[in-house]
């Protein structure tokens, strides 16, 4: 029986034992009851989840940007991607001659800006077959343009006519909404806003 409390004394004595190393003595055997005040088995602050790792988390977009839609090619568009730069989205229909005569204009805009500013046009008013000859007849496929048929990002940024721009700063705040014949001025509007 002696032999018996003698072995609970000593486990009794090795577990307060333990417990003491737990505390935060500066010994640096701290254990993981003092991981959860900020610090390691190593004496090192904890990893953030994530460090290393090459993902970074971006920023939400602005809720202007916050839209899906479809190109006139059929792929996938991501209104969100525009964060971050200004932004011209030029709504247009394809039989309007007031967008025809914009068109090289705002191609000019796209290609002498491209990496500092987005171009984006944004068909609607009619078929996207229509849409897709509009841009191949107007050489303006260098940047996305949207088939807006159903008229939701036209609804969006609250345009009722085609042959308009909405230019966007790099936050997604409205800075010029209005039309530009031939697209004149287009240029001097991006140039400064990418400074």
């Amino acid at each position: 029986m002696r032999t018996r409390s003698v072995l609970s004394a000593a486990l009794a004595a090795a577990l307060l034992a333990l417990a003491g190393c737990g505390a935060n003595s500066g010994t640096g055997n701290e254990t993981a009851d003092t991981q959860s005040s900020g610090s390691s088995p190593t004496g090192l602050p904890p990893a953030s989840p994530g460090a290393g790792s090459e993902e970074t988390t971006e920023p939400e977009a602005p809720r202007p940007l916050r839209f899906t839609a479809t190109t006139v090619d059929g792929k996938h568009f991501d209104g969100t991607t525009l964060a971050g730069r200004p932004t011209v989205l030029w709504f247009w229909a394809p039989w309007c001659p007031k967008c025809k005569a914009q068109a090289s204009a705002t191609s000019k805009v796209a290609a002498d800006y491209a990496g500092r500013a987005h171009v984006v046009g944004v068909a609607g008013l009619d078929r996207n077959k229509a849409m897709k000859d509009f841009v191949a007849d107007t050489r303006t496929s260098g940047f996305p343009h949207l088939s807006d048929e159903n008229g939701k990002v036209w609804k969006r940024f609250e345009v009722t006519e085609q042959s308009r721009y909405v230019i966007l700063d790099k936050d997604g705040k409205t800075v010029y909404e209005g039309v530009l014949p031939a697209g004149e001025g287009l240029a001097e509007k991006v140039s400064g806003l990418v400074g």
